[in-house]
This record gives structure tokens, C-alpha cells and sequence, in this order.
């Protein structure tokens, strides 16, 4: 599914591992963006991908009960750099940098419409700027609409971390 990832049959400390799950009409936890290096198939229903350090990547979590579904939740994260803080995550180990993190579909759906426009603008969500996933999240959490991603914008960060 990913194309060139390496299998790794115990993953190097560094790489950030997350934990995806498919039960049908029970629970999904799936990756929406993100380039993983790696992959680790346990069986049909599970799989850990494995994230180099300072990859950004969005992480989808959804569970049903009996009566529907229970919990929705989206977080866009970085995957740690050995020796820089990190926040603990479920499924994500050891932890990484929370960019965003919301929970009801209706959040949800309006992240995932905003990973889109950053797709339509022609740039890879993993490649946009950090701090305009902490827009989104702000916006988004606030019951606002994010403003668009555009390809001036992008440039502007691109050339910020010229300078930096």
C-alpha cells in the first residue's frame, strides 16, 4: 500500500510506530496523510506503520457501539525527534507533537475537507506548514472555518525555512 516502505522486523528506537486497527463496523484507525518508511502486517486486520522523525502525518480514530458510533477523532501529528519533548497519544508510541487533535464527525469531516483544499492547492498535507494545522484545529475547535491553504502561503513557509 505504501509504496518503497521497508519492512522492519523490529523497528529502530527513533521511528515513531502507530497502531491501525480494522474491525469492521466496530472500529477503524487509519492514516489519512503521511509518508510512513515502514510497515508491519500482523495479521489481516492490524498493521503498524512506522514514521521517521519530524514526519507529519493525520491519524483518524472511529468507534461504534451498539446504537452507533461512540467516538470520532482526527489528530494531525510530528513524529518525535529523539531528545525533543513529545505528548503521549493513544496508539501512537512513544508519543509525538499534537499539531491537532478534535473528536465528532462533524470536526472531523471539516479536517478532512480542509486536508483537501491543501491537496487541491497542489501541496501534500504533510508538507504544509505545522502552524496552519494549528489554524485549522483553532478554527475548527471554535466552530469557524479555517482559512484556505494556497500556494502563496505555502511559498511564504517554504522561504521561512530558508531562514531559519
Amino acid at each position: 500500500m505504501y509504496g518503497g516502505s521497508a519492512m522492519f522486523e523490529r523497528p529502530p528506537p527513533s521511528l515513531t510506530r502507530v497502531e491501525l486497527l480494522f474491525l469492521k463496523e466496530r472500529i477503524e484507525r487509519w492514516i489519512r496523510f503521511g509518508r510512513p518508511v515502514g510497515e508491519q502486517v500482523h495479521d489481516r486486520r492490524r498493521r503498524t506503520v512506522l514514521f521517521a522523525p519530524g514526519a507529519v502525518f493525520a491519524f483518524v480514530r472511529w468507534r461504534a457501539g451498539d446504537y452507533g458510533t461512540v467516538d470520532s477523532r482526527i489528530a494531525i501529528l510530528r513524529a518525535v525527534v529523539q531528545g525533543q519533548p513529545f505528548t503521549t497519544y493513544p496508539e501512537v508510541s512513544p508519543g509525538a507533537e499534537i499539531l491537532l487533535d478534535l473528536a465528532s464527525w462533524s470536526k472531523v469531516q471539516a479536517v478532512l475537507e480542509a486536508i483537501d483544499g491543501v491537496e487541491r492547492a497542489g501541496v501534500r498535507p504533510e508538507q504544509a506548514a505545522p502552524d496552519y494545522w494549528r489554524h485549522v484545529g483553532a478554527r475548527i475547535g471554535a466552530g469557524l472555518p479555517p482559512r484556505v491553504y494556497s500556494r502563496r502561503r505555502h511559498r511564504a513557509w517554504l522561504l521561512r525555512q530558508l531562514l531559519s
